[in-house]
């Protein structure tokens, strides 16, 4: 089947608003002294435009892996056709197929990567398409690559495996997903994104125990990226693991 783009929007169960408990008091009165138990409970709307690829013989098998890809801030709109500027979607606008469902969201304008936000992409992808969810990967670049280390933090075992590309995050957190196996890339000559941000969540990842591999290019500036998505390599080590969790 070929390329398609749909709009998700989906309705989130989080904690919002509520029926008033009643605590003795009239209405529109409001209690001053002491505290009181309340509850809440509102729907929130999700809504994201994305990129899809199913890959070729999709009919053909009972389930596929995923590959979830976040762009970087340039990209960020209302334009579907910004997200086919780098990484697989351009590949893929190339000619290019992939063994995997390759879904591609686009951050909306003035916005960064929500990870409540991807969560709810993927449980849509889970429940409309053929998913292995043993098989689900993450990567992005730059503010895509923050947003692959924020989304496992979220989900620490959504994921079969992560490949942040120029990101950062809080190295503290990964402990929480030390189990991920992880391969991130940076360019020691990154004037956008300092060297540093990437090297800090390894050192976290290692001292937690994890994992996780580290590419740095030598004279490479920001992008890191293309070299990363042109390596077949890169993508057969992804298929190598398996979400144990």
């Amino acid at each position: 089947m070929g390329r398609r783009w749909s709009v998700l929007a989906v309705v989130v169960g989080v904690l919002g608003c509520s029926a008033s408990i009643f605590t003795g008091l009239a209405l529109g009165q409001v209690a001053t002294d002491g505290q009181q138990a309340k509850q809440m409970e509102r729907a929130a709307v999700v809504k994201l435009q994305y990129l899809l690829q199913l890959p070729p013989g999709y009919d053909e098998q009972e389930s596929w892996p995923v590959l979830l890809f976040l762009h970087g801030a340039g990209e960020r709109g209302s334009d579907l056709e910004m997200v086919k500027k780098h990484g697989p979607p351009k590949l893929i606008e190339g000619g290019k197929s992939f063994p995997f469902i390759v879904v591609s969201p686009q951050c909306p304008a003035g916005r960064w990567w929500e990870p409540f936000e991807l969560a709810a992409l993927l449980d849509e992808i889970e429940s409309q398409y053929k998913v292995d969810k043993k098989r689900i990967y993450v990567t992005g670049l730059s503010m895509g690559g923050f947003g692959t280390w924020a989304l496992t933090a979220y989900q620490p075992n959504r994921f079969a495996a992560i490949a942040p590309i120029c990101g950062g995050g809080e190295p503290f957190m990964t402990r929480l997903y030390s189990h991920v196996p992880t391969w991130a890339f940076h360019g020691d000559k990154d004037e956008v994104v300092p060297l540093e941000r990437s090297e800090s969540m390894v050192q976290g990842l290692k001292r937690a125990g994890g994992d996780v591999k580290f590419t740095v290019y030598e004279g490479v500036g920001h992008d890191s990226w293309t070299e990363t998505y042109a390596d077949e390599g890169f993508y057969q080590w992804l298929l190598e693991h398996r979400n144990t969790k």
